[in-house]
């Protein structure tokens, strides 16, 4: 190759080397501007705790005030109407906890069911699944309101914890997750060995189906710990509030009082308690359910 015909080979890749590195700072600054979005919050909501009432109208927005008066806080928060808080927060984890594994066992069933199993109706069925994903949750909370009241069962925990147990898009996540990682011959085998419906499931299906039922898992003690408009539309005695619904109460009272009752700190710091829960939560579950959602994208 004479030295002119390399050099014009070598203008090309040149010319792209500038485009691609240009790419790739693009790349970085939009994905360091996603995570200041993010983290914004959470770091608004970390610097608030560390306030007074006062502080928090009077100081920079996102610097610490005090950092001792995170603990004052903590030890108002936790003591703040006979300890409201911790009762609202066990509430939430009975609700979170329940709500979770029953979803998770309702989705593996179904969705199992509509991967292995021939049934008349069985794509009208999944169709029908399919269209009760795209339908808001909040949509459903009166008539299910309505539905529950005739049967006494509001103003209960039942009527936050049954409605939740319902996860269309659970369902779709272990079908999906069955039909790529579980052959249809290794269940034949276990039939032919002897082993029965029940047991295919437990000992075969299940063991495999892991990655599928931790992130079906966490997705719904995620959503049930975040719901607000369900318990809110159920309940109307105090003693059976979750989180969200507690907080708010605090809130609207401070505003109502003008912040007399100095609520407003506990609020900041109460939100930043119920979100640690989610965190650890994600941190020793995430190889889990990174592999739950990335079943399927593959052939």
């Amino acid at each position: 190759m004479t030295t002119a015909t390399a050099t014009a080979v070598a203008r090309p890749a040149a010319r792209r080397r500038p485009s691609a590195a240009k790419g790739r700072v693009t790349v970085n600054v939009v994905m360091v501007a996603m995570i200041l979005y993010f983290l914004l919050p959470f770091w608004w909501l970390l610097v608030a705790s560390t306030k007074d009432n006062d502080a928090l109208f009077t100081t920079a927005a996102l610097w610490f005030r005090s950092p001792g008066s995170f603990f004052t806080n903590l030890q108002q928060l936790f003591t703040y109407s006979d300890g409201e808080y911790l009762r609202w927060m066990g509430n939430t984890a009975v609700y979170a906890g329940v709500s979770g594994v029953g979803a998770t066992a309702v989705a593996t069933c179904a969705g199992y069911a509509f991967a292995k199993y021939r049934f008349p109706g069985r794509n009208l069925l999944f169709s029908s699944l399919l269209g009760a994903i795209m339908v808001p949750a909040t949509a459903l909370a009166i008539p299910t309101y309505l539905l529950l009241s005739k049967v006494a069962l509001t103003n209960t925990m039942w009527a936050v914890i049954l409605p939740s147990l319902l996860n269309p898009f659970g369902v779709y996540l272990v079908r999906v997750y069955v039909q790529e990682s579980l052959p249809d011959e290794l269940l034949e085998a276990a039939r032919v060995d002897g082993a029965g419906e029940l047991r295919v499931l437990f000992s075969v299906a299940l063991p495999t189906l892991k990655p599928a039922l931790v992130t079906v898992l966490l997705f719904s003690m995620v959503g049930t710990w975040n719901n607000f408009f369900l318990p809110l539309v159920m309940l109307n005695n105090d003693k059976l509030f979750p989180l969200t619904v507690g907080l708010t109460s605090w809130y609207q009272g401070a505003m109502v009082q003008s912040g007399a009752n100095a609520l407003f700190s506990l609020v900041v710091v109460g939100s930043l308690v119920a979100v640690l829960p989610l965190i650890v939560a994600f941190l020793l579950l995430q190889r889990y359910w990174r592999g739950g959602l990335t079943v399927g994208s593959l052939k």
